[in-house]
């Protein structure tokens, strides 16, 4: 039976870990905005614990929470039509010091249940109906909202691997799980997680990922930044936060000494394993700190292969790595390491496994790259749009809103 592959006129309740009015951008802002186009959408903020409260009380953020607690602020805000940010008025407690297992599933069933009760106060002033439950991975804060809130229907929407956290592990390990198996579905963005999902629940989905590719995007002639001007060519160079625990330091020790004739940029903050790490005694590696985001792209564009040498361990493995879409939106060859995450950009890349690898797949990259390559790239990077991620979650829901439902 074929479904509509857009969902329209329904009322969606987005849950997760960050607020609307956290600055930095958030896949699930992003969804939230493509699912307002055909819906209205309460993007409910996390609310307030009782830690926070005291420890950043002064704080205009907390003080706006605080002031609706009270009564003293409006809870519902209008972010844009169909779109509404909801400010919980309720609060609830920091429990997750707790190791006992039955003392913190009964503390956190009564959080959930304010929770609940507040998110409940909303969906009656705005008139909401036959919700769409939409669960931006919240494993503690919205693990009995299907049962307290019933909604027409519950996603949980798996986009890190939360538990190679230590804040999530304690009782994520146990919860994640559960919570994956009675929601009605998950959709992930990237393959690891969909799969890992599928372990507790056969209605789980990839569902791609969306990217604002928009500062990326024909940017070819951009000036070369002063910085590197200067450096001898070819350029090989990474943009984004310098993590020892995300990125491999060995390998770019390697292929800077294998390579000396060659310049490796690193764009981006360091971490204090970074700072003290031998690189900083290469000749050839250049570190160029951290950079306004809007010249990002000129940095991008003054590199002759773009590097994501990361390393694999529970955080990478099944991490979707934005930065690829950034690099291939510039029409620029990539080597990155193979990672089941990375699965989807295959015929697009050149993916490695071992050092002498990345030596080896750096050379032909150089080599290879042509106009016809770097138009490709481009193309495919194109594709990645939150319109094509939210239709491919529509996609979801149709299904298993139109099968019968074994999962409870």
């Amino acid at each position: 039976m074929a479904v509509e592959p857009i969902i329209k006129n329904r009322d969606i309740i987005v849950v997760g870990q960050q607020p609307w009015d956290v600055e930095i951008g958030s896949n699930c802002k992003n969804i939230a905005q493509e699912f307002s186009k055909h819906n209205r959408v309460l993007y409910v903020n996390s609310p307030l614990d009782r830690i926070n409260r005291i420890k950043y009380k002064n704080e205009p953020r907390i003080k706006k929470r605080i002031d609706v607690i009270n009564k003293k602020a409006d809870s519902i805000v209008l972010i844009q039509d169909n779109l509404w940010n909801y400010f919980p008025d309720e609060m609830i407690e920091s429990i997750n010091w707790i190791k006992n297992d039955t003392v913190y599933n009964f503390l956190n069933k009564i959080n959930n249940k304010r929770f609940a009760r507040s998110i409940a106060k909303a969906i009656k002033q705005l008139g909401f109906e036959n919700v769409i439950l939409f669960n931006d991975n919240d494993i503690f804060r919205c693990f009995y909202l299907k049962e307290l809130l019933k909604p027409a229907i519950s996603i949980y929407y798996s986009r890190d691997f939360l538990l190679s956290v230590d804040y999530w592990k304690l009782h994520g390990k146990k919860l994640e799980p559960e919570l994956i198996r009675k929601s009605d579905l998950c959709t992930a963005n990237s393959t690891y997680l969909a799969n890992y999902c599928r372990q507790y629940n056969p209605n789980s989905f990839y569902v791609g990922q969306g990217c604002d590719l928009e500062v990326f995007t024909n940017k070819q002639d951009l000036p070369l930044p002063a910085d590197v001007a200067k450096l001898k060519s070819p350029v090989i160079g990474y943009v984004g936060a310098l993590q020892s625990i995300r990125l491999n330091l060995d390998l770019l020790a390697y292929v800077a000494r294998q390579k000396p004739e060659w310049s490796i940029v690193l764009v981006g903050p360091e971490d204090d394993e970074f700072k003290v790490s031998e690189l900083h005694q290469i000749n050839n590696i250049h570190f160029l700190g951290s950079k306004d985001p809007d010249s990002l792209a000129a940095y991008i564009n003054s590199f002759d292969v773009c590097l994501n040498p990361q390393v694999v361990n529970q955080v990478t493995i099944g991490n979707y790595p934005r930065k690829i879409d950034e690099y291939l939106a510039m029409g620029k060859p990539v080597v990155a390491t193979r990672t089941e995450g990375m699965s989807v950009f295959e015929q697009h890349t050149y993916l490695g496994e071992t050092q002498e690898d990345y030596v080896t797949l750096i050379e032909k990259a150089l080599a290879e790259d042509s106009a016809e390559e770097r138009q490709e790239r481009i193309a495919f990077a194109a594709t990645h749009t939150w319109e094509n991620n939210v239709k491919e979650i529509y996609k979801a829901i149709n299904q298993v809103e139109s099968e019968p439902q074994t999962n409870s």
